[in-house]
């Protein structure tokens, strides 16, 4: 006790946290975030260009591996017919010549209607079958507008 009569306190310290800055912070960056949201894209949609390319001339003839509607390989080398065949043996067939014809030019012509997963599995196929380099063939825009 004091000469007056008072008792002195001791002030106590609080343990506690004090939450109120965290929760305005966290408020502020879910309306950013609900702002930015919408603004992102998932995907872009696109529209492939028609080929006004010129055409290649080449000395020797192509090696052309066709893909059908349907999903069939095709193959035709240097003007021969065009025969249908398996994966495997479009593969084999196709790395026994480019082994014998390193330098002969190899393109992969998709039907307009063929899935793209097989187009792709062709050109993988190319690759297994070590293929320098794979072109894609498309027809001249004039021709592709209907």
């Amino acid at each position: 006790m004091t000469s007056n009569g008072r008792r002195i306190r001791k002030r106590r310290l609080k343990a506690e946290i004090n939450v109120v800055p965290y929760i305005d912070v966290m408020l502020v960056l879910l309306i950013i975030f609900m702002v930015t949201a919408p603004l992102l894209n998932l995907g872009v949609d696109i529209e492939l260009p028609r080929s006004n390319a010129k055409t290649i001339s080449q000395d020797k003839d192509p090696v052309i591996v066709s893909v059908d509607k349907d999903g069939n390989y095709f193959l035709a080398v240097q003007g021969a017919e065009q025969e249908a065949l398996s994966a495997e043996a479009l593969e084999a067939k196709v790395a026994a010549f480019v082994r014998q014809n390193p330098d002969v030019p190899v393109y992969v012509a998709g039907d307009r209607d063929a899935n793209y997963e097989v187009v792709l599995r062709a050109m993988v196929l190319l690759q297994n079958a070590n293929v320098p380099r794979v072109g894609l063939m498309s027809a001249p825009s004039e021709a592709v507008q209907q």
